[in-house]
């Protein structure tokens, strides 16, 4: 990803993006049910690395498993690349934890742009208090050994009912995470930054008593003309 693409995507809403996405026919680009720890930090940006867990077989998963250097899950914390979005396949399912924060805090040390699983984090009251961009659907004690079992690294995951392909571009905010195919983020980078700056135009406009008729989408001339003149006055 380029460094302007990723400082623009830094300053837009994953609902501005969903948009651009909806425009390019991308419907089941936003990751359903995931939830910030920490709603107050800047925007979560990166290109995907990914995870995969399927339903434990118990057999095959007992603790002795973490003993493996070469283990998935602990692998995927340690080759996740700086800049990256860790982005975990839990099954949308929130019974048993994803990972808890000494992982987290891993990530963190090493330079992970943030970390995304459709199921549950442990430990999450310490992870929320990390200043890290942290996404899951809702606390989860038991570890995941109980439920999950850590398969693939780095291959194509749902995550939230969204598709994710490793080195999609990551978007997460206050209200969620946005998958931006990979060709297509420089592009909606772009379209998302122009639809922003419309949009705060508008914001500015109804909050002084104007209606949005005419005005958004702007179908008047005079709401063209008006945002030129505003936008030239804003230096935007």
């Amino acid at each position: 990803m380029k460094q302007a693409t990723r400082e623009l995507l830094a300053k837009v809403s994953t609902a501005t993006i969903c948009t651009a996405l909806f425009k390019r026919g991308l419907r089941n680009q936003f990751i359903q049910n995931v939830h910030p720890l920490n709603a107050s930090l800047p925007n979560m940006v990166g290109e995907a690395f990914t995870l995969r867990y399927i339903p434990a077989r118990e057999d095959l998963n007992p603790i002795t498993v973490f003993q493996d250097r070469a283990h998935p899950q602990r692998k995927a914390v340690e080759d996740c690349p700086p800049g990256a979005v860790l982005v975990i396949d839990s099954r949308k399912d929130a019974r048993a934890a994803s990972a808890g924060t000494i992982l987290v805090s891993r990530l963190m040390k090493r330079g992970v742009a943030g970390v995304v699983t459709d199921g549950g984090f442990r430990d999450s009251p310490e992870i929320a208090r990390l200043p890290f961009p942290a996404y899951h659907q809702r606390p989860s004690a038991p570890t995941n050994l109980t439920l999950h079992q850590a398969l693939d690294i780095n291959v194509p995951i749902g995550c939230g009912d969204a598709p994710v392909w490793p080195g999609d571009v990551i978007v997460g905010d206050a209200e969620g995470v946005v998958v931006i195919p990979a060709h297509l983020a420089d592009e909606v980078a772009m379209e998302a930054t122009e639809m922003t700056v419309f949009e705060d135009f508008v914001t500015e406009q109804v909050m002084a008593g104007r209606s949005i008729l005419g005005l958004y989408p702007p179908t008047d001339e005079q709401a063209r003309v008006d945002f030129a003149a505003w936008r030239q006055h804003a230096g935007r």
